[in-house]
């Protein structure tokens, strides 16, 4: 296989779990980085020993980057995605693709236009019960699935809003589902596809005066597939993250990927097949005062450089991460 190159923007937390993975895989190379932020642009690139582009437009122009890393915050992923397909570069967007479905499908159509891959990031597909679970429901060992209910109780402290700026913002951050649970809300289309009349509500409870955006909701909803859903969060659980977690009613099983972060399987009763052999999952990305999903950035590094050497396909398309921004948007205009 040949070496890919890649070019990160953003510099913050989750560029640091881009970098190592990059350095980890044989055939991955990261040949520089750029940030606003040039401090932290200086900071970054003297840790790891890469290159540092001194503007956007210099990174995108560069002929040593195959694929850029977007790992900026929420509401400024669209502008730079398009940009660096516009330039002839692969994407792989942090999630949330986006914070529209408008610009959900104008990161998709510049794809398509420049013939260009566009990679989401959306880790939890590679968790060991999620996996499972897919595999049984695509079998149709499941049956007619019934209900599917999501529980996703997180905590998220003023020192984790206090440390970026952007965190909390309308325009930046988008809200909870957007920055905490796009990953619940992926992994529910994956398993089961679209949804529809949706009916809900969402609130600010326990962050006022310092976050403009939701941190409590309940949703109820319909899959395509005439299955019942519900969802409900937060990110008020007291101290530390709780419970992260999808229980499936289906004809011929009842079955929980729960834990803190769908990485185990906390029940299962089952007629026709057994959910075993789960292998153990990786740890949860930790951020020192928090934690978040699991830590699968390893296996979506390794996607990239399969596909782009024409050895796999996309695990999670350009496609799948507009139908889930398109969801969570829905949620947000259904909420009352």
């Amino acid at each position: 296989m040949r070496i890919i190159r890649f070019g990160l923007i953003g510099c913050g937390h989750i560029a640091h779990r881009h970098t190592e993975h990059i350095a980890n895989h044989p055939h991955g190379k990261l040949n520089g980085a750029y940030d606003i932020d040039e401090k932290q642009l200086d900071k970054f690139s003297a840790k790891y020993g890469i290159s540092r582009y001194l503007s956007l437009e210099e990174i995108l122009n560069s002929d040593t980057v195959d694929i850029i890393n977007v790992c900026t915050p929420n509401g400024t992923h669209a502008d730079i995605a398009i940009s660096a397909l516009d330039h002839g570069k692969h994407v792989l967007v942090e999630k949330p693709m986006c914070l529209t479905s408008i610009d959900a499908q104008r990161m998709v159509r510049a794809a398509a236009e420049r013939k260009k891959k566009l990679f989401v990031v959306k880790q939890n597909r590679y968790n060991p019960p999620v996996h499972e679970v897919k595999r049984h429901i695509d079998k149709g060992h499941f049956g007619k699935i019934y209900s599917v209910n999501i529980n996703c109780f997180w905590n998220r402290n003023t020192e984790y809003y206090q440390q970026s700026s952007w965190r909390g913002s309308k325009n930046l951050d988008g809200g909870a589902l957007f920055t905490q649970f796009s990953h619940f809300i992926d992994i529910l289309f994956y398993l089961f596809g679209n949804v529809k009349e949706i009916q809900g509500s969402c609130a600010n409870l326990g962050h006022k005066d310092l976050i403009e955006i939701d941190d409590t909701g309940s949703f109820n909803f319909r899959f395509e597939n005439g299955a019942i859903g519900s969802l409900s969060y937060t990110t008020c659980s007291h101290e530390r993250n709780m419970e992260g977690s999808i229980t499936i009613f289906a004809e011929n099983g009842t079955v929980k990927i729960g834990g803190k972060y769908l990485n185990t399987i906390d029940y299962q009763a089952t007629t026709g097949f057994e959910i075993t052999g789960i292998d153990q999952s990786n740890e949860a990305n930790n951020y020192g005062f928090y934690e978040g999903s699991m830590s699968n950035h390893d296996k979506v590094i390794q996607n990239v450089i399969e596909v782009l050497n024409e050895r796999a396909e996309i695990k999670t398309s350009g496609e799948d991460g507009a139908a889930v921004v398109n969801v969570i948007e829905r949620m947000y205009q259904a909420s009352n």
